[in-house]
């Protein structure tokens, strides 16, 4: 992987890296990123909501702040770990006025890399920390990092699921722009 940091992300998607199509090259289905904005953010707090009721009523203790700043600083590691499984080039954007922060790069993966890609810092900040507040309820740390942490991660499993919907078993998966395509 050859990280680069980008800078600040102006909002033209023609500034980010993109690639020639190959032949027969099938875009995914997704929604306008408008849209897609506005979905995932409301995804992302139904789901961050109901596990921070499950936390709070499963924890003898009330949510924890330091849980609640873990989650905030773990977002760059969160696009590290996106960026480390990308073998080749991958660039770090961020636009903190509108909550950005994301990496692309425009390397063909495998279905199942791509979906590891995908889900890697979800699992690493969100799930295994949630399950292990499940496991050991007096660690509400862990409890309220892996809530949020997980809700953070509902772009994430957009991609996930229409990897999983849209791309037959065999494909290449790849980047270009804010877009995701498939091919074989």
């Amino acid at each position: 992987m050859k990280f680069h940091y980008a800078g600040k992300y102006n909002g033209d998607e023609n500034s980010l890296p993109q690639r020639e199509h190959p032949e027969n090259y099938v875009p995914f289905k997704e929604t306008d990123m408008k849209t897609f904005a506005v979905i995932m953010n409301i995804l992302g707090l139904v789901i961050t909501f109901i596990l921070l009721v499950i936390v709070d009523y499963v924890s003898k203790e009330r949510l924890s702040l330091l849980g609640i700043f873990l989650s905030l600083v773990s977002l760059v590691p969160h696009e590290f770990l996106h960026a480390l499984c990308f073998k080749n080039d991958v660039y770090m954007y961020q636009n903190l006025k509108q909550g950005m922060l994301f990496v692309c790069g425009t390397e063909d993966m495998s279905k199942a890399r791509f979906i590891m890609m995908s889900l890697c810092p979800n699992i690493v900040f969100g799930f295994i920390p949630f399950i292990l507040f499940l496991i050991f309820p007096n660690l509400t740390v862990l409890g309220t990092l892996g809530a949020l942490a997980i809700g953070m991660g509902a772009g994430d499993y957009y991609n996930v699921f229409n990897a999983l919907t849209q791309v037959p078993k065999d494909a290449k998966i790849y980047l270009s722009g804010f877009h995701s395509y498939w091919y074989k």
